[in-house]
């Protein structure tokens, strides 16, 4: 009883508050005035009654001040004629104030009295004081100045998780969700990435079942780092986690633990980790742990940043120190796992790296399934086809065409959403808005159909080229021209795959060059794409005949010198140019000898502006190399030809990466974009 009745007691005690300052220093306030002689009877007068009181005897003494004002204290026994009150009722000193024109006429006239016998009181002169401005000047600046860092300190205390306090800014920022919490994400919403959800289920069934695991003597690990590229689930994977382990699980940003404060961010991994071994077993969730994780002595600004690598330091001391975190499992997430500091990626600390891909054919149909569940589809939507058009789309990617889908179909005022739907979204987020309006010239429109057809025509007569699936002359985005295609998911790529493609590449500008006998400003992303393949090729992947199987990749971010000399660096030159020429030469004999085709693609795309591979195989004849373009070109044309001739249909495409960032992993060894951006600068 005794034990309850203090708990009890300790539970009443209220908790202390700045409030309860401002109500004792209030209260003191009051009772000093009431104490004071600010309670006695005061009244103004002009100056004709000030001198009829002098007169008439009523004053005891006389105050005047340096401003001109006077004070004049009545005696008791004339307070009723005054104040037209009891002399009880009055307090200890009752006076009158008025205004005199100056101090010299009232010495004068108090004299005049005193000579008469009227006036028997004191005189006095007196400077008189400003308490308020005092206040102002001396105290005020003070009290705001506490005023705003109090007011700041509880602003960043607020998110410290334990109160709004100045002490709070030290504490840790994670959120936490309880067993059976507000998380309601599970592995059945992650769609693909299979092998990474069995490394984390793993994880989540050592907390749910140790002994499993501890009867063989093993131990469970202390950490696993989730890698892949923007956009493919590394987040979403942490989440199902969260919304599957029956532990508490702790979440929050790699930036969370970076303040203005020295000190702040050690403070608050400390903290983080005090309260997830109370919590024991649990999981911590730090995202994009590279805003702290970053390797030291790496700084840009060359001075190195102290309280980045203390907190640095702080994390890996805490995640294999010499202290023990037993039941504490570490998850993080990044897309820079090569800036990571070394310490952080050892084994002991992080004992899993889980590489979380770009989604393959067969993940990618399963991302559309659980993206299409809350959109109503009808059953001209076909998923494998959904699947095959968009290689390299991340899980977001997709998530995105879904979204795009359904606002393309509720704007046409649609009660479903439909294929052409889908394939109007895919060319929408690759391409970008569609541009009809855009003004042209008859020169302009037929140079950049002449330079369409180029691509076009390279792409279809050579064998490693990606399959051509649509060209158009509309403008879209910043593109005054595009063409689509289908690349293959391979997962090498030789010399000669890279050479066609270079080749199909400067397909336009060969056009130009041959056919309209000047170049424009329109081959500046094809040159850019090549220039990089290029020296990708030479000084990555050793493929040049004068520079063979030499590799000169620098992962160091912050290197100021270049791995290979000025001499080797004027033969990369050299060879770039040499790869570049050889394939520029190649495109132009190729379209010399099929001029006559390439001209009459170039007119047809003129007349139509939207051409399709079965229009580009009637014109050259069946491509000699299997075409998958050719496969899925009943799927992607309209049922009506000639009523949509004016409207792009979205074939299938790949994405590009200069438009969508996560598909650029490796310019030289994966396949290039599949649509031929043309620039508009003029």
């Amino acid at each position: 009883m005794s034990n309850n009745k203090k708990s009890n007691n300790k539970m009443n005690v209220p908790k202390f508050s700045l409030n309860w300052m401002y109500a004792i220093i209030a209260m003191m306030l009051i009772g000093l005035y009431l104490s004071s002689e600010g309670g006695s009877l005061t009244k103004q007068i002009s100056y004709n009654e000030f001198q009829q009181y002098v007169r008439n005897g009523y004053a005891t003494k006389v105050v005047a001040y340096n401003d001109n004002t006077v004070e004049l204290y009545v005696k008791p026994e004339h307070i009723r004629e005054v104040f037209k009150q009891d002399a009880s009722k009055a307090g200890k000193t009752p006076m009158v104030t008025t205004r005199v024109p100056s101090n010299e006429s009232l010495s004068r006239f108090l004299e005049k009295e005193r000579d008469e016998a009227r006036f028997q009181g004191t005189e006095q002169y007196e400077e008189k004081r400003d308490y308020i401005s005092a206040f102002l000047l001396n105290i005020l600046p003070f009290v705001l100045l506490i005023g705003v860092w109090l007011f700041f300190m509880r602003k960043m205390g607020s998110g410290g998780g334990s109160g709004s306090n100045v002490f709070s800014v030290g504490k840790s920022k994670a959120q936490l969700f309880e067993k059976g919490g507000s998380v309601k994400v599970t592995f059945k919403d992650v769609a693909g990435l299979a092998e990474a959800k069995q490394e984390v289920e793993e994880i989540v069934e050592f907390l749910r079942n140790p002994q499993k695991y501890t009867e063989l003597g093993g131990k469970i690990p202390k950490g696993a780092l989730l890698v892949g590229p923007p956009g493919t689930g590394k987040t979403l994977l942490a989440k199902a986690v969260a919304g599957e382990a029956d532990v508490p699980f702790f979440s929050l940003s790699g930036s969370d633990f970076v303040e203005m404060f020295v000190g702040v961010g050690a403070s608050r991994v400390r903290d983080l980790f005090k309260q997830a071994k109370e919590k024991s077993p649990c999981i911590i969730f730090i995202d994009e742990i590279d805003a702290v994780g970053r390797a030291r002595g790496k700084n840009p600004s060359m001075g190195g940043n102290d309280e980045r690598e203390n907190t640095l330091n702080q994390l890996l001391t805490e995640m294999d120190g010499f202290g023990t975190n037993s039941g504490i499992i570490i998850l993080a997430a990044t897309n820079r796992a090569d800036i990571l500091d070394k310490a952080l990626l050892r084994a002991g600390r992080f004992d899993r790296q889980i590489h979380v891909d770009l989604p393959d054919l067969n993940e990618r149909k399963e991302i559309f399934g659980v993206h299409l569940r809350p959109i109503k589809i009808d059953e001209t939507v076909d998923v494998d086809l959904l699947s095959r058009q968009t290689p390299g789309f991340s899980g977001a990617d997709i998530a995105n065409v879904c979204n795009e889908a359904a606002l393309i179909a509720a704007r046409h005022g649609k009660t479903f959403v439909g294929k052409q739907d889908f394939l109007d979204a895919v060319d929408r987020i690759i391409g970008g808005l569609e541009k009809k309006s855009k003004i042209m010239t008859l020169e302009e429109r037929k140079t950049i159909a002449l330079h369409e057809a180029g691509h076009a025509s390279l792409s279809w007569l050579l064998e490693h080229a990606n399959p051509l699936i649509k060209v158009t002359i509309v403008p879209r985005g910043r593109a005054l021209g595009a063409a689509w295609y289908l690349p293959e998911e391979r997962q090498i790529t030789t010399k000669e795959q890279m050479f066609d493609e270079m080749c199909a590449t400067l397909g336009g500008r060969a056009a130009e060059d041959l056919f309209v006998g000047k170049i424009s400003t329109g081959a500046m992303n094809d040159l850019e794409r090549v220039t990089k393949q290029a020296y990708g090729m030479i000084s990555y992947l050793g493929m040049s005949d004068k520079l063979p199987n030499l590799c000169y990749y620098n992962n160091e971010e912050y290197s100021f010198n270049k791995p290979y000399s000025e001499k080797t660096a004027e033969l990369i030159d050299e060879e770039a140019n040499r790869f570049i020429n050889d394939q520029y030469n190649r495109a132009k004999k190729i379209l010399s000898e099929h001029k006559l085709e390439h001209n009459t693609l170039a007119n047809l795309l003129i007349e139509k502006e939207v051409i399709f591979a079965e229009d580009v195989e009637r014109i050259f004849g069946k491509r000699q190399w299997a075409s998958r373009s050719v496969e899925i070109m009943a799927a992607n044309k309209p049922a009506d030809k000639d009523a949509e001739e004016s409207k792009e249909t979205a074939p299938s495409v790949e994405s590009n990466p200069e438009t969508n960032p996560s598909l650029s992993k490796n310019e030289v060894d994966l396949p290039e974009n599949s649509v031929e951006e043309e620039n508009t600068t003029k």
